[in-house]
């Protein structure tokens, strides 16, 4: 299955090439979905028809499917809700209140991923599509699948043992209910399907595809967008630049657009050296429906296929070496000064601006020691050695 994500800042066109791409695959006769994970969803704009929280087809084998956040809430996060509820009841907040506190902040964009991975495991498409939300809100939520996995395999563990142990006590010393089985239960169900996400989303057929308009401001945002991404394990395997002015027949006000636009896509194709940058021309009007999302598609993917796998390294790889190994990590655009690197026993910490990954080593290297790391030519190295061996004692009767 050939999974895409669309990101970039908002306004930029990232619905619009979402549509589009699935609409050229679903021509192809794949059966194809696009979903968004953005709660301000656009595809029934893009699509001009009536779509509804389960795939709605909107031409042969393209259905289109806007997630109801709500209804996936109540299904999902029912049991931690009550709980919750009884919580702030003993407390004396008033139910509306209440109600409305327990909807977790950025739970849409969560019940979202989790859609994806239920359209995903179903096994009824060959192509899924998604129309992520800009740029921060996409990389905020591609980062919590790790980083809940840290709490569960830390936190979560020890929290039920304590709770299951002093129940009785802490019930009465805090004039509150205390977590039932069922609360602790939904959040590993949500633990063990975050997980599988994140698991689908750095899949090898699995691809995100920054979109840009031709601003300084634009372009600068999808660079930092591109090492964050890769920080935590992504693959990004081309860049759509839309609203590009056509220099033929430009006057002389649109000239000076035209060569503005050339200077930054100049700089567009020097960043993002080893990838595809697929140009779409401005257009006088959106495209709207089927037929001219396909059309838009078309004209800016022209010869390439948009829906090939991903090429290139892996953003996370080992290579091992007569001293002991390297672990390289793919950080494009970082500098030295940028990346913050610890270790803590079997983990490594990578800070990059304000991004942050918790790496558990593979097993074959937590015996290993830390000699250096550098951040060069586009990524971070960080080379390890076997430890030493214990000296021997002599034996008895030795020199």
């Amino acid at each position: 299955m050939r999974i895409i994500l669309f990101t970039g800042k908002g306004g930029v066109g990232k619905t619009t090439a979402a549509a589009g791409t699935a609409a050229v695959a679903a021509a192809r006769g794949r059966r194809t979905l696009v979903m968004s994970t953005d709660t301000a969803h656009s595809l029934a704009d893009a699509f001009a028809v009536p779509i509804g929280s389960e795939p709605t087809p909107v031409a042969p084998d393209l259905y289109v499917q806007q997630v109801d956040p709500q209804r996936r809430f109540e299904q999902s996060w029912s049991e931690v809700q009550q709980y919750l509820l009884s919580v702030l009841d003993a407390a004396g907040v008033d139910p509306i209140t209440a109600e409305e506190l327990t909807v977790l902040p950025g739970a849409e964009e969560v019940l979202a991923l989790l859609e994806l991975r239920r359209q995903v495991v179903s096994g009824r498409w060959d192509v899924v599509v998604v129309d992520c939300a800009p740029t921060a809100e996409t990389l905020r939520l591609l980062a919590l699948p790790e980083a809940l996995g840290w709490y569960m395999d830390r936190i979560f563990p020890v929290e039920r043992r304590v709770v299951r142990a002093l129940k009785p006590v802490l019930a009465r010393a805090a004039g509150v209910p205390m977590p039932h089985e069922a609360v602790f239960d939904a959040v590993e169900r949500l633990h063990a399907d975050l997980e599988q996400v994140h698991e689908i989303l750095t899949a090898k057929d699995t691809s995100v595809r920054l979109v840009l308009t031709p601003e300084n401001v634009v372009v600068a945002e999808a660079r930092r967008s591109l090492t964050t991404l890769s920080l935590f394990g992504y693959r990004v395997d081309g860049v759509v630049a839309n609203r590009v002015f056509p220099a033929e027949g430009a006057d002389a006000w649109r000239e000076r657009w035209v060569r503005a636009q050339q200077s930054v896509l100049t700089t567009v194709e020097e960043s993002f050296v080893g990838l595809p940058v697929w140009r779409s021309a401005y257009q006088d009007s959106e495209p709207v429906g089927v037929a001219q999302l396909d059309a838009f598609a078309r004209a800016a993917y022209g010869e390439d296929d948009p829906l090939a796998a991903p090429l290139g390294e892996e953003p996370l790889a080992v290579r091992r070496t007569a001293e002991g190994a390297v672990l390289r990590l793919s950080l494009p655009f970082a500098e030295r000064g940028d990346v913050d690197l610890a270790r803590h026993g079997d983990e490594l910490v990578v800070t990059v601006g304000s991004y942050r990954r918790v790496l558990a080593l593979p097993a074959a290297l937590r015996q290993h020691v830390v000699r250096g790391a550098k951040v060069d030519d586009g990524a971070l190295r960080i080379r390890f050695a076997a430890p030493a061996e214990p000296a021997r004692p002599a034996e008895e009767g030795g020199e």
